[in-house]
């Protein structure tokens, strides 16, 4: 059995025994991730583990994030396929190359160059072309080319930036692990009529990004 064929069954496995038995009852979704190679998004001698139920670490606080919890996120936002959507600390691109089958346009935002260039370079040797990967500051999102209809946050935060939220479109959907006193919860985030609504919708212990960890209180 070649490697490939290693990999596609772990795949099948994923979808089949990790995913939909909780709650992935999206089938576009579930196409993509049967059929996006995730391995290729992985150093090599990480790929073995590629379909791990597990946030599996790059190094330097950097994590590709659980497919358990991505998919529920990914699903959560009702992605259509004319949206627009932002996709915050995208490491190696995995999760902008599942929304861009399901998206019009695919912005892919990371900090790290290293992060940029392994992300671009594997979406074009899929040639997924729908996405735009972007050096920037995590915090402050990507404005000038905002609003967006979703905004996914790949990895926890201890709160949501404001600049992130200005850049969500009316009716637009806003994904992230928020936690609270060290327990993560996946919310749900909406401009409706100007104003931003919150829902919470399932626990997740996700790693924090790099950034948005909680700032310590000043004690005099």
């Amino acid at each position: 059995m070649s490697a490939s064929t290693d990999f596609a069954t772990a795949r099948t496995s994923m979808v089949n025994s990790q995913l939909r038995p909780n709650k992935l009852l999206d089938d576009r979704l579930a196409d993509a991730l049967g059929s996006l190679p995730r391995e290729r998004f992985l150093p090599r001698a990480q790929q073995g583990v590629a379909y791990v139920d597990e946030d599996i670490h790059l190094g330097g606080g950097r994590y590709m994030m659980e497919p358990l919890v991505l998919a529920r996120l990914i699903q959560l936002a009702e992605i259509g396929p004319n949206d627009t959507v932002l996709d915050v600390g995208c490491v190696t691109g995995y999760a902008a190359a599942v929304m861009a089958s399901m998206a019009a346009t695919v912005i892919a935002i990371d900090h790290e160059e290293a992060m940029v260039t392994s992300a671009t370079e594997t979406l074009a040797g899929l040639d997924i072309t729908n996405v735009a990967v972007v050096e920037a500051p995590l915090a402050e999102g990507l404005a000038d080319q905002g609003p967006y209809d979703v905004i996914l946050l790949e990895g926890a935060v201890h709160e949501v930036p404001e600049a992130l939220l200005n850049q969500l479109a009316e009716g637009g959907r806003l994904l992230a692990v928020i936690r609270d006193e060290g327990v993560g919860v996946a919310h749900v985030l909406t401009r409706k009529n100007g104003m931003i609504g919150r829902r919470a919708v399932f626990d997740a212990n996700t790693p924090v990004l790099p950034g948005f960890e909680k700032k310590k209180a000043f004690v005099f």
